[in-house]
């Protein structure tokens, strides 16, 4: 297994941020705020995995949208936003869809996210691999919802 990168400049779950989203006055899922916790920003495509867990249980890919830069991205348009630079002081907004969204209290809220450092090259790469450092940038937290 690879040496895999943690640094933990902030918390990655930003605190007081879980909030319910409605559309046409009607409670259709959640949302909350995340940081990158590393020593600079990243562009999204530098992402290789990204997960959300609510209360143990995974959402699913469809159910998840990344909010950043006024833009909302699926799980699956990550790679290919190469020209979206998520920078360490802006939190990105993470919105999940769950018709009647989360009960009222506090709700475990985990992230798995993986980038990859595309300045640190790994060595020992076979010719035309394009391996990189792997940064872990997952967190975990206890949130509540009003």
């Amino acid at each position: 297994m690879a040496f895999m990168m943690r640094i933990n400049f902030v918390d990655v779950i930003c605190d007081d941020s879980l909030v319910s989203t409605y559309a046409d006055g009607k409670k259709n899922g959640y949302s909350f705020a995340i940081r990158l916790s590393y020593y600079r920003g990243h562009f999204l495509s530098d992402i290789d995995r990204f997960e959300v867990y609510t209360d143990g249980e995974k959402v699913a890919d469809r159910d998840i949208q990344f909010g950043l830069n006024g833009k909302q991205f699926t799980v699956g348009q990550l790679g290919q936003c190469v020209s979206e630079f998520w920078t360490l002081l802006e939190p990105a907004h993470i919105f999940v869809i769950r018709p009647g969204g989360l009960p009222v209290g506090e709700h475990d809220i985990k992230v798995v996210l993986y980038l990859r450092c595309p300045y640190l090259p790994l060595p020992g790469s076979a010719e035309g691999e394009h391996k990189y450092q792997p940064i872990d940038g997952c967190g975990e937290k206890k949130l509540t919802i009003a």
